[in-house]
């Protein structure tokens, strides 16, 4: 049975959605942020939605959003959001962007929700809960070798430096297959047992917070780069159907 807290992060997720499917292929106004990122008025109206929903049903919980800041940081339960993760496909109206709400408890990431509204699909995961993808249940690859495995990329520019571009180049010579879906496809995808492996660098918490549940909860394991737990510091990712951790991270760092 779900938590009230997933109820309100999914109604949330769906709310958010309707502003999304509103402002999608319209040209929607644009500024550049300071770290040169795009937000559209679609992201800041899609968080003002999110935000209001969740501090309405949780007033004592922190706050941290992709568009609106960071609020009440110190509290024991913290919402991560990210309205529209995939700005930029979203101003180029294709269809890999998606809404990321996720809930962190004393440091720990336990909730999850990952709606790609234009793509139609909702996946969700609690800690204890299983994860679900369009109300189905769903789980990791079985697969244990690493030439049976699918390994899928993206935000690669800081793995290209030495040592690491060289060490994932002999990776990828030893997998059966190499595809580059990126954002919140590829995590679906592993989740639902459709690949085996992901590795991305330059990504932000609010950017994987969510799908980190979602993976671990599918049965997969989710750390970044160095083998380090995620954090709201975590700036990569390995993550794989856990049967295959060790072995990818070991070509990636011996």
């Amino acid at each position: 049975m779900a938590s009230k807290e997933l109820t309100a992060a999914l109604e949330a997720a769906r709310a958010a959605a309707e502003v999304i499917r509103a402002y999608y292929q319209k040209s929607p106004s644009v500024r550049i942020k300071p770290d040169a990122s795009p937000v559209t008025e679609a992201d800041v109206r899609a968080e003002e939605v999110i935000h209001a929903r969740l501090s309405k049903a949780f007033p004592g919980y922190g706050f941290y959003g992709e568009e609106t800041g960071q609020h009440s940081m110190g509290a024991e339960s913290l919402w991560l959001v990210d309205p529209i993760d995939g700005t930029q496909s979203f101003m180029r109206e294709t269809p890999f962007f998606s809404t990321q709400i996720a809930l962190m408890r004393a440091g720990e990431l336990v909730l999850g929700v990952s709606n790609a509204c234009i793509y139609d699909e909702l996946a969700w995961a609690e800690k204890g809960g299983g994860a679900f993808l369009n109300n189905r249940a769903i789980r990791v690859s079985r697969v244990a070798e690493l030439a049976e495995a699918c390994l899928s990329t993206g935000n690669v520019k800081s793995v290209t430096e030495p040592p690491h571009w060289e060490r994932l180049g002999a990776l990828i010579r030893r997998v059966r297959r190499v595809r580059g879906y990126g954002d919140f496809v590829h995590y679906h995808l592993l989740a639902r047992g459709a690949l085996d492996i992901v590795i991305e660098s330059d990504v932000n918490i609010l950017d994987i917070a969510a799908l980190t549940v979602l993976v671990r909860e599918a049965g997969g394991t989710f750390t970044d780069l160095s083998g380090a737990p995620v954090g709201l510091g975590t700036r990569s990712v390995l993550a794989t159907n856990a049967a295959l951790h060790a072995q990818v991270f070991s070509a990636l760092t011996r």
